[in-house]
């Protein structure tokens, strides 16, 4: 069986921010390394998690250069490409692909909600003209759009380079029906959650992992439950499982996921900083206290800087 070019543990990178909201690239670089030193399988800078809607196309080809530079291969490197405009897309993702990355992420257009037959065209022009592997991303409570299976079945098995599936929605039905379809017709066609609290749920069902954003803070939890599924220890997985279910508090306390994540490496000691570009603002002390309780609650210690 062919094995599927993105699986494993993926991390949708926040964009650390100075306090002038500057992208503070030494954070940047720490994180990366970190992420890298403790096991993920891949980074997405640009991401939903990453704040990319602040992010201007500058910034985010300046995000890309510095992560790649700091992984230098030990990791797959997957920005993300989204925009409202095809075109802008297709922009985004060639300066991609002549940065070296390994393949690019993009959502549906998050303003119109078209039909089908729109956002067919919409993936097939990007599959068309930016020479790289492209993963579809559905997270239908930000675009309003929930992709459907028949469209991933569709572009799979007509793209040889639309290679997988990010899916932030919570639906085990859904998840089993995409897997058992589009891997019936591609079995190398990835199939990844977005949500850290499917990530067992997905491989049992036969997906390969997930794209999650509380990895960026404890990815040794996640590394170690799909490590252990990979290897059949299936206790050890359950085990490491119970552990996600008590650190996904985190999400029910704060306000977004970058204020989440943010928070949590705060109270961590990292170098990040609890800085979000407006309309997004910082979590609350009264907050802050609640995810330093989770975190001790699961013996998490300080982190090096």
């Amino acid at each position: 069986m062919s094995k599927p070019m993105f699986y494993g543990v993926i991390v949708p990178l926040i964009t650390p921010f100075n306090e002038d909201l500057s992208i503070d690239f030494d954070a940047v670089r720490w994180l990366v390394r970190y992420l890298a030193e403790h096991g993920v399988h891949g980074v997405f800078p640009c991401s939903t998690t990453g704040e990319f809607v602040h992010l201007k196309p500058e910034e985010c080809i300046e995000l890309v250069k510095v992560v790649l530079e700091e992984v230098r291969g030990k990791v797959k490197v997957i920005p993300g490409i989204s925009a409202n405009c095809t075109d802008h897309c297709i922009e985004l993702g060639r300066k991609m692909r002549d940065l070296g990355v390994d393949g690019v992420i993009a959502t549906p257009p998050y303003f119109f909600k078209v039909s089908y037959e729109k956002l067919r065209l919409h993936f097939s022009k990007i599959a068309e003209k930016v020479d790289l592997p492209l993963m579809i991303y559905n997270i239908p409570a930000t675009t309003g759009i929930n992709v459907p299976i028949s469209l991933y079945v569709e572009l799979a098995k007509e793209y040889s380079n639309v290679v997988g599936a990010k899916v932030t929605y919570d639906s085990v039905t859904y998840m089993r029906k995409l897997i058992q379809e589009a891997k019936s017709v591609r079995k190398d066609f990835s199939v990844l959650t977005g949500l850290d609290d499917h990530l067992l749920y997905t491989l049992m069902m036969g997906g390969d992992g997930g794209i999650v954003a509380l990895a960026n803070v404890v990815p040794q939890i996640h590394v170690a439950l799909y490590r252990a599924w990979a290897e059949g220890n299936l206790e050890r997985a359950y085990t490491m499982f119970v552990k996600l279910l008590k650190l996904v508090q985190i999400y029910d306390i704060a306000s977004t996921y970058p204020t989440a994540v943010k928070t949590a490496l705060k109270v961590l000691g990292t170098p990040v900083k609890p800085y979000v570009r407006p309309p997004l603002t910082p979590e609350p002390p009264e907050v802050e206290e609640k995810i330093r309780k989770v975190l001790e609650d699961l013996s998490v210690k300080t982190l090096p800087k």
